[in-house]
């Protein structure tokens, strides 16, 4: 990361009283975190906060710190405005309106430097681990409440130290964490394994239409399958993270069907393949390893092209190495 745009960040944050904080839409683990993170280290600085999620927390990240805190739209002035885990604004949902961006911290390769300071490290597991890191470097500190919420999204982001990205380095920052009072083993299972009942029978229906084809395997969610489960949320419930460890998957898709002829598509690889760039063709990003997109049209006219567009990549190698650079 840059030092001179930290310090920059830094002096930004110490001249402001009210802050906005906000993060992307259908927020994961580690946009929460982020938010929740970094607004319990401002706070305790005696900052006011201004936490903003367009979607709202989701539902197994609502016992984090602060969660009861969050609002979805901006509706008072802020001295300062940071857009955290969002590679472009769109994907902010709008919150902060005619607000000029000041402050940009992510970790996705895809980040498209909107913000007046972008602090951008592709290398870091988690936008929740560059936080940890710089957290103390701007004078604040990382409360128990702050480090509860920050190992959460490193969890989330590395599915429980899983990615290959993860190192020695992250694991020593969670023991930090952990060490600052954050409780590893309630949270692993908060952010990992906890399902509701719903969200089960909801997996049930992408279950049954799996699809396997040479390196691709894939599965669709539809408004009706979500009906059928009674499950209130409008994503895949992290079901493409189950359907990536299918033995011999090498790329796995989770199609959910939204409203308007949109279908939200998630990418999951091994190690090797780089599907931000398929997701970036279709007004997406993420990572070489995991990705998504929002795209217009039906179920199957989406899928058709995302497997189309999929299947070239493996058929043209494809592959990156560790640092996501084409091999």
């Amino acid at each position: 990361m840059d030092d001179a745009i930290i310090a920059r960040i830094g002096e930004r944050i110490r001249k402001a009283q009210v802050i906005g904080l906000a993060a992307h839409k259908r927020p994961d683990g580690d946009a929460v975190g982020a938010l929740l993170g970094l607004g319990a280290a401002l706070r305790a600085a005696g900052k006011t906060t201004r936490m903003l999620l367009s979607d709202g927390v989701p539902s197994n990240f609502r016992h984090l710190p602060g969660a009861s805190e969050v609002v979805r739209k901006n509706h008072t002035p802020v001295d300062l405005t940071i857009v955290l885990d969002c590679a472009d604004l769109p994907r902010s949902g709008d919150v902060f309106q005619d607000h000029t961006i000041d402050i940009n911290i992510d970790h996705h390769i895809t980040n498209t430097n909107f913000a007046q300071l972008n602090l951008v490290d592709p290398g870091a597991v988690a936008t929740c681990e560059m936080l940890t890191r710089v957290i103390p470097m701007w004078g604040l500190t990382i409360t128990s409440e702050a480090a509860a919420c920050l190992l959460s999204g490193i969890l989330a982001d590395t599915i429980g130290f899983r990615t290959p990205n993860t190192n020695a380095a992250t694991l020593r920052m969670a023991a930090d964490l952990i060490d600052l009072g954050a409780n590893m083993a309630e949270l692993y299972h908060r952010a990992l394994i906890g399902r509701t009942f719903e969200g089960s029978r909801y997996w049930g229906e992408g279950l049954r239409k799996l699809e396997h084809h040479d390196k691709i395997v894939w599965t669709s969610l539809t408004m009706a399958d979500r009906k059928a489960s009674n499950y209130h949320g409008n994503d895949d419930a992290d079901l493409v993270n189950m359907v990536s460890a299918i033995n011999g998957a090498e790329i796995a898709i989770v199609f959910v069907e939204q409203q308007d002829e949109l279908i939200k598509v998630s990418w999951r690889a091994q190690p090797g393949w780089d599907v931000s760039e398929i997701a970036a063709k279709y007004g997406g990003g993420g990572h070489p390893a995991a990705a998504g997109a929002m795209i217009q049209g039906t179920l199957e006219q989406v899928m058709e092209s995302v497997l189309k567009s999929t299947r070239k990549i493996t058929q043209d190698t494809g592959m990156v190495d560790g640092q996501g650079r084409n091999i």
